[in-house]
C-alpha cells in the first residue's frame, strides 16, 4: 500500500511525462530488488521457515548482509550511471543508487520475519516505513522533482531498514554474504535468474516502449497498473507469505500442495477480475481526481492490465509450489520463457499499435506463460511422488 500511495502522489504532482521518468527508476529498482530476493531472501524462506530459532537467525544474518551488499554494490553502479547520463533520468538513477542499500535491507526483513512465521513485524515494519513517507513525500512535493521523490522513498524506506535491526535483534554481516552464496549456490544463482527474468523483462519492456512511443506511455501503462494498486499490494503480499506457506503445507501434509497452490492462484485471478471491473464502473471525475492528468490515457487500458495481472495471479499459485518443492530448474525454466513472451508481447504490440497494442500484447503473453507454469508444477509433484527425495536442507 506505500508503494500504491508513492505511485498516486507522484502521478497528481508531476504529471505523466515526469511520471514516466520516476517509473524509469522504479522499474530499474524492481530489477535490483529481484537480484536481492534471488541471491539473499529467497533461499532463505525456502530453506529456513519453520526451523529452530537458533538456524534462522544464523542465517538471516548472513542473507541479510547479502541484501545489503547487492545494495551497495548495485548502488555505486546506478550513482555513476547517472551521474554520466545527467538530465532529469540520470539525476533520478544516481538519486536511486544512493537509496538503494536501505530500500534492499527493509525488503530482506520482511521476508526474514515471515519465514520465522512473525508477519506481525514484517507488518509494523511497513507501518514504520508508511509512517516515515508522509514527511518525507510533503517535502519531495514543495521541490517538485522526480529526483526529490526518489530520494524521499528511499529515505523513509532506510528508516525501517534501521528500526529491523532493533526489531530483530540482528545486525547483517556483509563479511557472511560470501558464505551465504556458497551455502545456497544451488538455488540462489537460479533464483537470480529467474527473478530478472521477470524484472528485467518489465524493465526492457519500459525502455523498449519509451523508445517506440515515447515517455508519456510508460507513465501511462504505469498509471493503468495504479488503478489496480490495492489488488497488487495484496498480491505483493502474498507473494512474501506464499512460499514460505507452501514449504509448511510440503513438510506437514505434502499431499496437500496442489490443492493449495490452485486455491492460491484461482483466488488471486478471480480478485483481479473483481477490481478490474469494478474500475470500469468508475467516474472519470472521480478517475482524475486519483491520478490528475495520469487518468485519461491510463483509463483507455484497463481491460488489458486486468488480464494481465489475473494471469500472473493465476501463475504464482504455481510458482509458489515450484518454490517449496526447491525445484529451481523448473522453475527458471517457466520464468525465462515468461519473460520471453512478456518482451514479445510488449514491445510487438507496441510497434504495432502504440501504448494500447502493449497492453494487449502483455496481458496475452501473460495469460499464455500462466499455463506453462502450471505444467511445470504437475511435473514435479510427479517427479516428486515417484523419487521422493528430501528437498528442504535447515541448517
Amino acid at each position: 500500500m506505500t508503494n500504491f500511495a508513492v505511485g498516486i502522489y507522484v502521478a497528481r504532482s508531476l504529471g505523466v511525462t515526469a511520471f514516466g521518468v520516476f517509473s524509469l527508476a522504479w522499474v530499474t529498482y524492481g530489477v535490483v530488488l529481484s537480484v536481492s530476493r534471488g541471491l539473499a531472501t529467497d533461499p532463505l524462506v525456502v530453506r529456513f521457515s519453520g526451523v529452530s530459532e537458533a538456524s534462522w537467525r544464523g542465517a538471516v544474518v548472513r542473507s541479510s548482509g547479502t541484501a545489503l551488499g547487492v545494495g551497495a554494490a548495485i548502488g555505486v553502479v546506478c550513482l555513476v550511471a547517472g551521474l554520466a547520463l545527467g538530465g532529469s533520468v540520470g539525476t533520478a538513477f544516481a538519486c536511486l543508487g544512493v537509496m538503494l542499500p536501505g530500500l534492499l535491507l527493509q525488503d530482506a526483513w520482511r521476508y526474514s520475519f515471515f519465514a520465522a512465521g512473525t508477519g506481525r513485524k514484517a507488518f509494523v515494519n511497513d507501518i514504520v516505513w508508511g509512517v516515515a513517507l508522509v514527511p518525507a513525500m510533503v517535502v519531495a512535493a514543495r521541490a517538485g522533482s522526480v529526483a526529490a521523490f526518489v530520494l524521499a522513498w528511499g529515505a523513509s524506506a532506510g528508516v525501517a531498514a534501521v528500526y529491523g535491526c532493533f526489531q530483530s535483534g540482528i545486525r547483517p554481516q556483509l563479511t557472511g554474504a560470501r558464505e551465504w552464496l556458497r551455502e545456497q549456490r544451488d538455488l540462489s544463482y537460479r533464483y537470480l535468474v529467474e527473478n530478472v527474468g521477470v524484472s528485467g523483462a518489465s524493465q526492457l519492456r519500459a525502455y523498449g516502449l519509451g523508445a517506440i512511443v515515447g515517455i508519456g506511455a510508460v507513465g501511462a501503462i504505469r498509471g493503468a497498473e495504479l488503478l489496480l494498486g490495492p489488488f497488487l499490494a495484496v498480491l505483493m503480499g502474498l507473494s512474501l507469505v506464499t512460499v514460505a506457506e507452501a514449504a509448511r503445507v510440503l513438510r506437514r501434509a505434502p499431499h496437500r500442495l496442489a490443492r493449495f497452490c490452485l486455491l492460491l492462484g484461482a483466488g488471486q485471478a478471480a480478485a483481479a477480475l473483481l477490481w478490474g471491473a469494478a474500475l470500469l464502473l468508475v467516474p472519470d471525475r472521480l478517475g482524475e481526481f486519483v491520478l490528475g492528468g495520469v487518468w485519461h490515457s491510463a483509463s483507455e487500458l484497463i481491460v488489458p492490465v486486468t488480464l494481465g495481472v489475473a494471469g500472473a495471479g493465476l501463475g504464482t499459485g504455481a510458482a509458489a509450489g515450484l518454490r517449496a518443492l526447491a525445484a529451481a530448474r523448473r522453475s527458471l525454466r517457466s520464468q525465462l520463457i515468461a519473460s520471453a513472451c512478456y518482451v514479445i508481447g510488449g514491445l510487438g504490440g507496441a510497434a504495432v499499435a502504440g501504448t494500447v497494442g502493449s497492453a494487449w500484447g502483455v496481458a496475452a503473453a501473460t495469460l499464455s506463460s500462466s499455463a506453462v507454469w502450471w505444467l511445470q508444477l504437475r511435473s514435479a509433484l510427479r517427479e516428486r511422488h515417484h523419487n521422493p527425495i528430501p528437498e528442504v536442507r535447515t541448517s
